[in-house]
């Protein structure tokens, strides 16, 4: 676990626990060992901490046994003998703890620190909220520690948390230093011992403040600022008491919990399995060499940035030269950006840039291993397309077209290869976004599942598997949610008392102002799209659609040229077109007053709890529904798309989990207690799933055995 080497008067303790070389029991034994066997030994004169491979990286939080990561940075810093920390690769959480109770530190250019306890609901208590103030001043602490934002080598050196960076072997040039400070004193090296500079400002309020913009709802961040604050007015001593005590609340509160689930959740996420017993572990996905995107639109142009990035090669297709450029240009302009807030150098923008390449029509796509299609939302085109481009391509070439809600066997219908087709939901925008919902068509291929699951790990997403269906997993969930918002307002709310209410919740922002973010007019389309399709003309008077009740609050606004923040009016007023401040807005009410008294709907004052339980129910109570019929394989996938795509708050897990933590009984009893009110909505009709959870008082773990015995019977 920890190799000793001794040689020219320095001991070299070589943690061996790969992959990230964490903090198990019997590499602290190790490492305790080791100090006590150096500082015993009269022919070392100074030691040398690192990592085979990379430096140290994280623990189990689970693990108290003895020495603790705290009593181990203890002995570190009382060593007799000066202790240089190695570093290289990543330096975190508990390894980042270690680092710090090292007399020096010797860090790679790319080395990289931070304390990423926050995220998953705890905070550094092996002393890093008592011993990080002390060695880079309390300003700096309280943004990193309830940051949990990692930094590079040389922001770490500007602080003062690295003595030296370095090119070359971090470890062979921490050995020389180790050599030429032997016999030097500790007394100023040691960081418990020194005062908090900065203490004495406040940068507390500041620091709060920003952390409840960022971390939204979580209480390992503020308590991270209350005990690194505390800790700078009291003796080290003291400090660490306060870091224990306060460890314990976040160790109990509910949130770490979640936190921690949804870490796994995440990372479980690209690991598929099919209907059919096809899985990750018995299917292997074909790599993609080079790739081409039709359509050099928003998504068009993010999905070629994220393939770039990735260091694969890209024709971006278009049908009319004007719009190719203008789409090559906009990646430019991208990629300047990065350029000027030094995320790249020009060298590595010229060197991206020059895997694109460009063209008019789909001639050119006879040698590319997957073409992924960005065009809008229709149907008719994109089957269009796709017979185009089954024509063009080679036989193994896979189709792929980025939709949010089309059906994939509709589209693969016009090809000759429809187990090579399959739907690529990206995220707006796809350069950054990092969810990926892979759907599958029930022609689908395995191998096109597996090299679609590979292709957005290597793009640098977290992809998930999905079967076929309106709107898929995420869109479908919304979908429920919004029309509960559009009702709530019909009933006797305002756009801010809901979107106040999501946003307490612990979302980013309302469904109203998200609405007016992204156009009314948008939604108003499709759902006269929906409409026409079903044989139905829309007029004023028209309250349901198939059977299924409907709003057109949206449509009155967007009548009178209200289409939100880009016309300066939706369901706020934004001053100007393009505005981002939204104002409650006399004029919108009048226009909610008017549209009910025309259709006779009475309005009521409508409670908090409603509002909230109405918002929230039918969503969670879809994802039930799409358990239910293997349209997600597993909870943790509906939760990770909605953690990922829809921000939902980090802290309650994702929706399935959250149902699970409030009682699928409690969740239960109140979609049955909506569905006797709301008989024209069928998102309110529990899903059988969740009755028969709830009646067994099954926990939400154990789902699939209820599942499974359902469909035995």
């Amino acid at each position: 676990m920890v190799d000793y080497i001794a040689r020219d008067g320095v001991a070299l303790l070589q943690v061996n626990n790969p992959p990230v070389n964490a903090l198990s029991h019997h590499v602290r034994v190790a490492i305790e060992e080791g100090l006590k066997k150096a500082g015993q030994d009269p022919r070392i004169k100074s030691i040398v901490i690192s990592g085979k491979g990379s430096f140290i990286a994280g623990a189990d939080i689970k693990d108290v046994s003895k020495p603790t990561i705290l009593e181990l940075c203890d002995l570190i810093e009382s060593s007799g003998k000066p202790v240089v920390a190695a570093i290289k690769g990543f330096a975190l959480g508990g390894g980042h703890e270690i680092a710090i109770s090292c007399h020096y530190r010797i860090a790679h250019e790319k080395s990289k620190f931070g304390f990423p306890e926050v995220d998953i609901g705890i905070l550094p208590a092996a002393g890093g909220t008592q011993r990080f103030p002390r060695l880079v001043g309390l300003e700096a602490a309280l943004d990193l520690i309830p940051s949990g934002r990692h930094i590079g080598a040389a922001q770490a050196f500007k602080l003062g948390i690295v003595d030296k960076v370095v090119r070359g072997d971090a470890v062979e040039e921490a050995v020389k230093f180790a050599k030429s400070i032997a016999g030097e004193p500790l007394v100023d090296r040691r960081t418990s011992q020194r005062p908090v500079m900065g203490a004495e400002n406040a940068f507390l309020a500041a620091a709060v403040k920003l952390a409840m913009k960022k971390k939204k709802g979580m209480i390992a961040p503020i308590v991270c600022l209350s005990v690194s604050f505390m800790g700078s007015l009291l003796p080290f001593e003291q400090g660490i008491q306060v870091e224990a005590a306060e460890a314990v609340v976040v160790f109990t509160s509910g949130q770490m919990g979640a936190l921690q689930y949804a870490f796994f959740a995440q990372r479980a996420a690209p690991k598929w399995l099919l209907p059919c017993g096809a899985s990750f572990k018995t299917v292997k996905g074909r790599p993609i060499r080079n790739a081409a995107v039709i359509g050099a639109g928003t998504m068009g142009t993010g999905i070629t940035m994220a393939m770039l990035n990735a260091g694969i090669p890209v024709t971006l297709v278009e049908q009319d030269r004007k719009f190719l450029d203008k789409g090559v240009s906009l990646l430019k302009l991208l990629y300047a950006g990065s350029v000027s807030l030094r995320k790249i150098t020009q060298d590595q923008c010229d060197a991206i840039l020059s895997k694109l390449n460009t063209a008019v029509g789909y001639k050119s796509l006879t040698n590319v291993d997957l073409v992924i299609e960005a065009v809008y939302e229709n149907m008719a085109l994109k089957k269009q397309i796709f017979a185009e481009l089954d024509r063009i391509c080679p036989p193994e070439t896979f189709l792929w077209t980025n939709t949010s809600a089309l059906d994939i066997d509709e589209i693969a219908s016009a090809t000759r290869r429809p187990d090579k087709v399959l739907g690529t939901h990206f995220f707006v925008p796809a350069y950054h976004m990092k969810l990926l919902e892979n759907v599958r068509g029930k022609l689908t291929s395995a191998e096109t599942v597996a090299s679609a699951q590979m292709f957005g790990t290597r793009i640098g997403k977290i992809p998930v598997v999905v079967g076929n269906c309106h709107g898929f997993v995420g869109n479908r969930m919304l979908h429920k949610y919004v029309y509960e918002a559009d009702f709530l307002i019909e009933e006797g709310c305002w756009p801010e008392d809901v979107d106040m209410v999501a946003e307490n919740f612990g979302l980013p922002l309302g469904p109203f102002k998200v609405r007016d973010l992204s156009g009314l007019d948008i939604r108003v389309r499709g759902l006269l799209e929906q409409a026409k399709a079903a044989g139905i003309e829309i007029n004023p008077a028209t309250r349901f659609l198939n059977g299924e009740r409907i709003s057109l609050l949206s449509k009155s606004l967007v009548d009178k040229g209200h289409c939100g923040r880009k016309t300066g009016r939706g369901f706020y007023n934004y001053g100007k077109p393009g505005g981002k401040i939204p104002l409650n807005d006399r004029f919108i009410k009048d226009v909610i007053v008017e549209y009910c008294a025309e259709r006779g709907i009475e309005r009521r004052k409508v409670a908090y709890q409603e509002i909230e339980e109405r918002l929230f129910l039918p969503l969670i109570n879809e994802g039930f529904k799409i358990l239910e019929e293997g349209i997600a394989s597993k909870p943790e996938d509906i939760d990770t798309i909605w953690l990922l795509g829809y921000a939902w708050p980090r802290h309650t897990g994702g929706p399935m989990y959250y149902a699970n933590m409030v009682g699928l009984d409690k969740i239960y009893n109140r979609i049955c207690h909506y569905n006797e009110l709301h008989k024209h909505s069928a998102h309110w009709q529990p899903s059988l799933l969740l009755k028969k959870l709830a009646a067994s008082k099954t926990p939400m773990k154990d789902w699939m055995e209820v599942a499974q015995a359902s469909s035995k019977l």
